[in-house]
């Protein structure tokens, strides 16, 4: 689903964050990155998803969709939910994968604006998934949301490995250790 070999990378060369950086992800998989901020979690996806360019190394990622921290910047402020995520995913089965999330049609059908920030998230998650990714890319996806349904969509998430391998990135050192395979400590 993902392999990275030898990435280096640095926005100054005299500085790198990764140096000879090796990760792969495989099918079932859960992987987390943990480290404190300006580490370079986020950057890895930047370079994953190739609006970075790393100064050496290769990333062969298979197919793969994004979930990101902030969910209002997921989405255009113009259109419904259920248009946004009907551009770029199947909407077969979303309506059992809906209900498991907690989301309504009245959800599908709103602006962005008029939803909270966890229910855009898992708004976000939904269309995500619906994707039906080879891998998916979470970004904090959880921290958006209460106790209760952060172990709800992580749940959710984990049932739903079929075909899919998950590269985390989370702050929540429990989070990780509850779900993932491996955890890869930056920083």
């Amino acid at each position: 689903m993902l392999n990275i070999e030898s990435l280096a990378f640095g926005y100054s060369k005299e500085r790198l964050l990764f140096n000879d950086f090796s990760l792969s992800v495989s099918q079932g998989q859960i992987k987390a990155i943990v480290g404190p901020s300006g580490v370079g979690k986020s950057t890895l996806f930047e370079l994953i998803l190739g609006r970075s360019k790393p100064h050496k190394g290769v990333i062969a990622s298979a197919s793969l969709s994004q979930v990101f921290q902030d969910p209002y910047s997921s989405f255009h402020p113009s259109y419904t939910i259920r248009d946004q995520i009907s551009e770029v995913a199947s909407l077969d089965g979303y309506e059992a994968l809906m209900v498991k999330m907690g989301l309504t049609a009245e959800h599908l059908s709103a602006l962005p604006h008029k939803l909270s920030g966890g229910q855009l998230q898992r708004c976000s998650i939904l269309r995500a998934l619906l994707m039906k990714p080879k891998l998916l890319l979470l970004d904090e996806p959880t921290s958006a949301l209460d106790n209760l349904n952060q172990l709800d969509i992580m749940r959710l998430i984990v049932s739903n490995l079929e075909g899919m391998g998950v590269l985390l990135i989370t702050h929540d050192a429990h989070l990780a250790q509850w779900c993932a395979d491996e955890i890869i400590r930056l920083g």
